[in-house]
């Protein structure tokens, strides 16, 4: 009993060299940038409200719920440096993180990813056609 082989603390439970073939890391398997559509955006608009919303705000200017609770407030989607980036920017945060945001590669299919990149965009574009000459705040 004294001599049993066990894990060591904080090891991995597989080596990359031992991973079976049919395995394949999140990263293989990525779908690529589907076409916009009404459907994709109204499943960004779902997965953005369950996943993003509680942080980032349900309309992006980064005043969610878990901010008004003293947690630091994420960039608003809305300055030019995020109006700027590309989508690819913001599935590769979800997949990745970024500063206090978790990974969420995990817990969010990249399909979903692609979805709530293009309704990030939906939002940028709404926010700014409300705040154009035409239309003043």
């Amino acid at each position: 009993m004294s001599n049993q082989p066990k894990q060591k603390t904080y090891r991995p439970l597989v080596g990359p060299a031992e991973i079976p073939s049919g395995v394949r890391s999140f990263e293989a398997h990525e779908a690529p940038a589907p076409e916009i559509s009404i459907t994709l955006l109204e499943r960004g608009r779902e997965r953005y409200n369950i996943y993003c919303a509680p942080c980032h705000g349900a309309n992006g200017d980064g005043k969610g719920m878990i901010v008004q609770r003293g947690f630091p407030a994420p960039p608003s989607y809305h300055i030019q440096r995020l109006r700027d980036a590309p989508p690819q920017h913001f599935f590769d945060v979800i997949t990745q993180g970024f500063g206090a945001m978790y990974s969420y590669a995990e817990r969010v299919r990249p399909v979903d990813r692609w979805a709530i990149a293009a309704y990030i965009r939906a939002l940028q574009r709404s926010q700014s056609a409300m705040q154009s000459p035409e239309h003043p705040p």
